[in-house]
């Protein structure tokens, strides 16, 4: 999948994340920051990759503001943003087939 525009999903609440999404230069550019980052950061920075690798995604910028998301919770939103920089939120796509 390929990241047309700028697009966000989530909020900055506890237990939830904020993530953005924008065009890329050929290679993923992860900028992460977290409540949890000591405990957690690696496991947060792996999810959100993992994900991004799941759906095809190979070049962009993705922001994660994370304040103690769960995994499912981090995923759905990679997968949020993403489809919404496609302008494929409003079509009949398999919300959760693309991430396990």
């Amino acid at each position: 999948m390929e990241i047309l525009k700028p697009a966000a999903a989530g909020t900055l609440e506890s237990s939830d994340a904020q993530v953005t999404v924008e065009p890329g230069d050929g290679k993923i550019e992860l900028s992460l920051s977290s409540s949890v980052m000591n405990q957690y950061g690696r496991q947060i920075r792996d999810t959100v990759l993992e994900t991004l690798d799941r759906l095809g995604v190979t070049s962009a910028k993705v922001s994660v503001v994370d304040k103690g998301a769960l995994d499912c919770t981090l995923k759905a939103r990679v997968e949020c943003a993403v489809f919404r920089s496609m302008d494929a939120s409003d079509k009949n796509i398999p919300w959760g087939g693309a991430v396990r």
